[in-house]
């Protein structure tokens, strides 16, 4: 098992930091690793027309965390690009904070993959996703 990185030394890695989608949905990530990524998301603001959390911002919860798993895990001669990511919504969540675990499911040279559950502030699953990304030499994006 890998010690978990520093956050903030990792956001200060990225050319955006945490990305402006990312800040505007109220992302905080609390745990980073290559095998285990945690982050929470208010449900306030990321609603859709009947106040329920929007199954697209679960999904971009999700794509979040398994992106920051295998950008870990590839850094630094690789980068990571999502190539495959679903979602199957459980319950309704109205308000509160949600919370995203991805824990790997498989880290490879050329892919990663990772299953994200998303709970509520109870301990509820709110969402299942799974992450694919395609591990990329870095050189190819300069």
């Amino acid at each position: 098992m890998t010690a978990e990185y520093d956050v903030a030394e990792f956001l200060a890695r990225m050319p955006q930091g945490m990305g402006a989608l990312n800040d505007r949905m109220g992302i905080e990530i609390v745990e980073i690793s290559p095998e285990r990524v945690v982050a929470t998301m208010p449900v306030e603001g990321n609603t859709q027309p009947y106040g329920l959390l929007h199954g697209g911002a679960s999904v971009v919860l999700a794509e979040t965390l398994g992106s920051i798993g295998s950008a870990l895990h590839a850094m630094p001669e690789k980068l990571s690009v999502g190539v495959d990511i679903n979602a199957t919504h459980h319950r309704a969540v109205t308000s509160g904070i949600v919370t995203g675990t991805a824990t790997a499911i498989h880290l490879g040279r050329s892919s990663a993959s990772y299953e994200v559950v998303i709970t509520d502030e109870e301990g509820r699953r709110v969402c299942t996703s799974r992450i694919t990304c395609a591990l990329m030499p870095a050189q190819r994006f300069s």
